[in-house]
């Protein structure tokens, strides 16, 4: 099975049944959607990527290899978002657009558009130009651990949500709205929820990358107590998932599907495992310097039991894999390939 030298993407079980295959990608040049973006091109499929700023994008689609046709749009104007479809009339549409986990990202207003209200303009606008031929899925939206809160549990995709942030509640808004929509235009469409996820150009204030700037600098990283678990899963097995379950024909109008690997990882143990791969002094990690984030809300187990029936798969790479992975990507960390 073919690999590019880094590990990001080997190619999979979805490689032949994308090509020729018209894909809009919604958020291409955030972490997953880059990554999507490239996953997609690499399978043969005739990509649309809709982002923000054009002029912003370039570096990161020449650091990933990425050659598709890019398209500026403002996702909050509803007229601009139907003519992007109409002009393209995709089979799939992967959503990956989303408002709010930047801590610089903190409007309301805005957060209900993009998370939300776009989801709605997406789905009038695959009712009004959909691909009847295409055998998979409309939509692939994703949706965000953040949609459950702190309801503790087993966290299966019936669970009772009680979102506390602003992000959590846009975001549970827009599978909703989804949900709705599928019922309602016959819309054939997932949203699959994601948990914690890491790997190459994740945002610099994020963990991973705060270790491996520590392992560069040498200076200490002052960390929470990292008693908090988490599901950690590696971006690329997150693309690989939404791949599959775009190509998912039957299941429930707008069903939620946990993306996660099931296994749950606290804090501390991560930044120890990262410590010893990136060679990381001890006591340059100082543990219990910073309090929890409002991210950092603990979860219990992830059911993936859906995730399973629908696409036969979990995601396979394990915590020491996808950190020399990222590593090796980003440079300069003396960890074989």
């Amino acid at each position: 099975m073919p690999h590019d030298e880094d590990g990001l993407h080997s190619l999979g079980a979805t490689t032949e049944l994308y090509r020729g295959t018209r894909v809009m990608v919604l958020g291409a040049s955030g972490f997953i959607g880059r990554w999507t973006a490239r996953a997609l091109y690499e399978r043969g499929a005739k990509v649309r990527l809709v982002v923000r700023n054009r002029a912003t994008v370039y570096d990161i689609f020449s650091k990933t290899m990425v050659q598709a046709d890019v398209i500026e749009a403002d996702l909050r104007d509803t007229e601009t978002v139907a003519m992007v479809f109409q002009d393209f009339t995709p089979s799939i549409t992967f959503n990956l657009a989303g408002y709010g986990i930047d801590h610089s990202e903190r409007d309301e207003t805005t957060g209900c558009q993009i998370n939300a209200q776009l989801v709605k303009t997406i789905c009038e606008a695959i009712a009004n130009n959909r691909d009847r031929e295409w055998p998979g899925q409309d939509i692939i939206h994703v949706g965000s651990v953040a949609e459950y809160g702190p309801i503790g549990g087993n966290l299966s995709e019936g669970s009772s949500e009680r979102p506390t942030t602003m992000y959590g509640k846009s975001k549970l808004a827009g599978t909703r709205w989804l949900t709705h929509y599928c019922q309602e235009c016959h819309i054939k469409g997932l949203t699959s929820r994601l948990f914690t996820i890491y790997g190459p150009g994740e945002h610099g204030d994020r963990l991973l990358p705060s270790l491996i700037e520590t392992a560069r600098s040498g200076k200490p990283l002052s960390l929470s107590a990292g008693i908090q678990k988490k599901d950690f899963t590696y971006v690329n097995d997150v693309v690989e998932g939404i791949l599959r379950l775009g190509l998912v024909s039957a299941t429930r109008p707008g069903e939620i599907v946990n993306l996660a690997t099931g296994k749950l990882t606290t804090v501390r143990g991560f930044a120890e495992i990262a410590g010893k791969i990136l060679g990381i002094p001890a006591a340059n990690l100082n543990f219990g310097a910073i309090s929890n984030g409002q991210w950092d809300v603990e979860h219990s187990e992830i059911s993936l039991e859906r995730l399973r029936r629908l696409t036969g798969w979990v995601p396979p790479t394990s915590i020491e894999q996808g950190i020399r992975k990222t590593a090796n990507f980003e440079g300069g960390t003396g960890v074989p390939k």
